[in-house]
């Protein structure tokens, strides 16, 4: 039998989901979406990885059906993935600056990843060094919404985790990590 503190756990992850969904969806500056700070927390929150793994990326796969695929999505969808591990292995426990560098550090790492995937793809530069160098620069003026958005939904999340972590009793929410 379903228990309300256990459907809250249904609640949340369908939050996380729709939150991740209608931030792609919604007009935003480039990469100015919840979507690496979700995966970082997510990697914290459930205590099951499947559960964690699970929900940004059924987020981002929603999203995706109504946008359209491409031919890096398998970076993006790689990028998000780690940083639920990064989450995992970095906020533990959760706090401003544990959120702050896994923040910073995610977002360094989907910037590196999706654009190396556009650099192998071969259409825009050139596969030498100078052409990967050249890939990196050019995608530089889209960082700073990547990292702004990763820090302030971190912190968002953050505030959200302490709140459900101090309102459920152990082992519910599928489970939360700390509880």
């Amino acid at each position: 039998m379903w228990t309300p503190l256990r459907q809250s756990g249904i609640w949340v992850a369908a939050g996380l989901i729709l939150l991740i969904v209608l931030s792609r969806l919604i007009p935003h500056p480039p990469n100015f979406t919840p979507v690496l700070a979700a995966a970082l927390f997510c990697g914290t929150l459930y205590a099951r990885p499947s559960h964690a793994l699970l929900i940004p990326l059924l987020g981002m796969a929603a999203g995706d059906l109504v946008l359209g695929l491409h031919d890096q999505i398998w970076a993006v969808y790689l990028a998000v993935a780690l940083c639920v591990g990064l989450g995992r292995w970095m906020l533990r426990p959760p706090g401003v600056l544990t959120t702050v560098t896994a923040g910073v550090s995610g977002s360094v790492l989907f910037f590196l990843l999706t654009n190396l995937a556009v650099w192998l793809q071969g259409d825009l530069y050139p596969l030498t060094a100078a052409g990967l160098l050249a890939c990196y620069v050019a995608a530089i003026p889209f960082f700073h919404h990547t990292l702004i958005a990763t820090l302030m939904f971190g912190l968002a999340l953050l505030g959200f985790a302490r709140l459900v972590r101090n309102s459920q009793a152990p082992g519910n929410l599928l489970p939360l990590q700390h509880s």
